[in-house]
Parts: structure tokens; sequence; C-alpha cells
């Protein structure tokens, strides 16, 4: 995934990065390789995403390391069809869990905060992983990204994927955190209505 959608990554020529379907095979052939390309591939953005939310460099990569195990856990039998994202989530709830456990309070208030902040654009009486699986949510949410313009997407991205702080992605934007703020709400409000008009929220 770059910084302004989620996508897969082109395979690259001599020797270069393997495609999804590619290591996906590899670990359903049980494939000592596919945890290695995995790391190949993802490592640097996994530890990023788990660095984000721990601030500790040690504990990200032994939550690198938890995602790999799970990931071999798992597929079989789930198959992703997006490996980042199916990564990507797994490290995000190994490093949340690993949060919880260090009681770092100012920094899992800051994390709280920030899911929640989607939660307003799932809520309602349907559970979005009982109705839908998490391929086709994964497909609507492109499809959502890519009406965004460049910035409002790279915003998105960089909020709920990476858990940047509004100040952090002021900065990378030139913007003020208010002007960041707004924009953010504006979206999560075009995010509701576009998952309710698919029967995704209420």
């Amino acid at each position: 995934m770059n910084e302004h959608y989620i996508s897969r990554e082109i395979k690259l020529k001599d020797g270069g990065l393997l495609e999804d379907e590619q290591i996906v095979e590899l670990y359903l052939k049980r494939s000592e390789n596919a945890i290695s390309e995995t790391d190949r591939k993802y490592r640097t953005r996994c530890l990023y995403v788990a660095h984000n939310i721990l601030n500790d460099l040690s504990d990200a990569e032994e939550c690198l390391n938890d995602t790999y195990m799970t990931a071999w856990n798992t597929i079989p039998p789930e198959r992703p069809k997006f490996l980042s994202a199916f990564l990507f989530r797994i490290i995000k709830n190994h490093s949340l869990n690993r949060l919880r456990y260090n009681h770092r309070d100012k920094r899992e208030i800051s994390l709280s905060i920030s899911l929640s902040e989607l939660e307003e654009c799932v809520d309602g009486k349907q559970n979005t992983e009982d109705e839908f699986d998490e391929n086709q949510l994964a497909l609507i949410l492109n499809d959502f990204l890519r009406g965004l313009d460049e910035e409002k997407r790279f915003i998105f991205i960089r909020r709920y994927w990476y858990m940047d702080s509004i100040g952090s992605i002021a900065e990378r934007c030139s913007r003020t955190e208010e002007n960041v703020k707004t924009i953010l709400v504006r979206i999560r409000k075009q995010l509701k209505k576009y998952l309710e008009e698919r029967g995704i929220s209420q």
C-alpha cells in the first residue's frame, strides 16, 4: 500500500518482490519461503504501523514476528485477496493488545480516540464482520478512496491506516490541525453515507 490508496505492488523484474498472489500461494503450499517473502515486501511498512502505535522498536519487532506467525497459522484456510490489508490488520491487533498490556495510558487514549472516530461510520444493527467478508469490505473501501482527491486520500490513510497524529498529518500537508480535523470529519461523513448506500451501515 502506498500513502494514497490501498493497492497491490507491481511485481518487479530480476529478483524483485513477488506479487501478493504468489506469496499467498507459498503459504497455501506451506513453503518456508512464505514468511521470508512476506518480510521482504512488507517488513518496513508493518514495523511502521506497529511502531506508530507502540512507540517502541523492540515491541514493534515482537508484534511483527507475531504477525508472521498469525499469517502462517491462518493461511490456509484463509486466502486473502489483499495481503497488505490482511497483514496490517493483524499487526494492528497485536500492537494494540501489546499497548494495553504495557498500560501506556496517554498513548492508548490517543489511539482510542483515533479508532473510535471510524466507529461512527459502521454503527447500526448490522455486524460488518458477519454480513460482509474482508475482501468485499476492502474492495468497497478502495472504491471510496479512489473517489477522494489526492490530499484527502493521503490524510485518511495517514490517520486511520498508519495511526498518525493530527499534528503529524498537519505538518506533512502544510495545514493547521483544525484544517485536518475538519477534513477528517467531512471524509467520515462521506464514508458513512457511502457505506449506508451499500447496506453496510445504518
